[in-house]
């Protein structure tokens, strides 16, 4: 193993804690390249695109063909989580390898520190020869602070950015559309001289903030889904809402937009339908993508990763948004197709818990890069060449942004259990969900004189968590 991964696996097991398995010795060695050829990347992150949003997900609804390909041909994450909910600071988890608690990015308008800039994992790659492109959604930090002349090619844009556009030629360009031509560019200018990695931060699924119309999809899909109907969610009634606690139901910005999204069946449908839509899109410019690194001849040495930045409430306790620990808003697609990776290893789901904060790692370490010491997450390279090892078996989360309508919140997913507190509350509101029993995370058990002796030990375990995160 080399010094750097060791270092950041030894890192992990004090800030996420392990389940002991088998060896970890050979990592995913047995199948890389012997040529010495250095793989390429494409990093594609998806924008508020929660975990069952895909076919391969067991979706039997949204159609993703593109995406379900590739978990057939490579190896899909079925417990993929983000140690924070919300854009800003999970893409600065993804590129940086760290907790937010580390990297301290919790708003919009922090951006890295040239120090921590230069260990995220598009810095350590142009480094070390790589030409680096980044195309959509930036996500960290103002416009005045984009790292442009950090990239050998940049379409990166501070904020939310618009659906509508328009081409050279006055039409309509979707941004998902867009940012798959920003991508043709990009590759246009690779070959197999010299390794390259391209991160795509796509827009979409997200809303469009402001807009009624909130998810706004290319026309062209306009008839998908069109005669289906969409099952409701299991806990999206009043009922649900209603269980949360008084401070928590007072001005509540995932319920402010619940009213605008998910407040009638008609909306409802409407909404939810077309967040598919948006996602449709991304999947048709993944398409579009493999194909053009298979006429470049480039396809056999590429890594594609696709995951969410964060999960999403589709109505779920009567929310809409994202922000706090619960399953719909923390859970995301992750998909790693490597296409080195013999017959015998492709089409695997993995269980393990992966995270945002493991893709800098993984990608390090697939390029032969020395993973810096200030990474936190895990390399998932063993677990892509079929090995069992030691990983970890609970993971620490929070939510700091300061806005006054989302209350502030910490957890804890350990095993079968989440506990989590929501860190502004007087006195001090906790919760705890057995989620093998209580999937949809309905019963409370934090006030149960059953459970006490569990929410001793738990809290123990969050403060560690917690202290090991920073």
């Amino acid at each position: 193993m080399q010094q750097g991964t060791r270092r950041a696996f030894l890192q992990g097991m004090v800030g996420t804690g392990l389940l002991g398995a088998l060896s970890w010795s050979g990592c995913a060695q047995d199948y890389r390249s012997t040529t010495g050829k250095k793989p390429n990347f494409l990093v594609l992150i998806t924008d508020d695109h929660r975990a069952d949003a895909m076919g391969a997900m067991g979706n039997p609804i949204i159609q993703t063909p593109n995406m379900d390909a590739m978990a057939a041909q490579g190896v899909l994450f079925t417990n993929a989580f983000v140690t924070t909910s919300i854009c800003c600071t999970s893409r600065a988890s993804i590129f940086t390898g760290q907790h937010a608690s580390r990297h301290a990015i919790y708003d919009f308008n922090t951006h890295f520190t040239p120090e921590q800039y230069a260990d995220t994992y598009m810095e350590r790659l142009r480094r070390a020869g790589y030409r680096v492109g980044f195309a959509g959604k930036y996500g960290v930090g103002p416009q005045k602070d984009l790292p442009v002349d950090k990239h050998d090619f940049w379409r990166g844009f501070a904020g939310q950015g618009r659906y509508e556009n328009k081409d050279a030629e006055g039409n309509l360009e979707h941004m998902t559309t867009r940012m798959g031509r920003w991508a043709g560019e990009f590759l246009e200018g690779c070959s197999a001289d010299q390794p390259f990695c391209l991160s795509i931060s796509f827009k979409a699924p997200h809303c469009q903030d402001g807009d009624p119309r909130q998810f706004i999809y290319d026309p062209k899909y306009e008839n998908l889904y069109k005669d289906i109907m969409i099952p409701p969610p299991p806990v999206g009634t009043d009922e649900y809402w209603e269980k949360f606690p008084a401070f928590f139901r007072k001005n509540n910005e995932g319920r402010k937009r619940w009213e605008i999204r998910f407040s009638t069946p008609e909306l409802y449908q409407e909404m939810v339908k077309s967040y598919y839509r948006l996602v449709f899109g991304v999947d048709v410019v993944i398409g579009q993508i493999r194909d053009q690194l298979q006429r470049q001849g480039l396809a056999d040495n590429t890594v594609i990763i696709l995951m969410g930045d964060n999960g999403f409430f589709l109505g779920e306790h009567g929310l809409a948004g994202k922000w706090y620990p619960y399953e719909e808003s923390i859970r995301v697609p992750l998909i790693v197709y490597d296409p080195r990776i013999p017959n015998r290893l492709r089409g695997k789901r993995r269980s393990e818990w992966a995270l945002n904060i493991d893709l800098a790692p993984t990608i390090l370490s697939l390029a032969g890069v020395d993973i810096p010491q200030g990474m936190q997450g895990l390399d998932l390279s063993p677990l892509l060449a079929g090995k069992r090892s030691l990983w970890r078996s609970d993971f620490y989360y929070d939510h700091r942004i300061g806005i006054p309508t989302i209350p502030q919140c910490e957890a804890l997913v350990a095993g079968r259990y989440k506990y989590l507190r929501y860190t502004q509350s007087e006195p001090l509101y906790e919760e705890l969900f057995d989620l093998k029993n209580d999937p949809h995370e309905i019963r409370n058990l934090a006030g149960d004189p059953n459970y006490a002796e569990r929410m001793k030990t738990i809290r123990a375990l969050f403060e560690m968590r917690k202290s090991g995160a920073k």
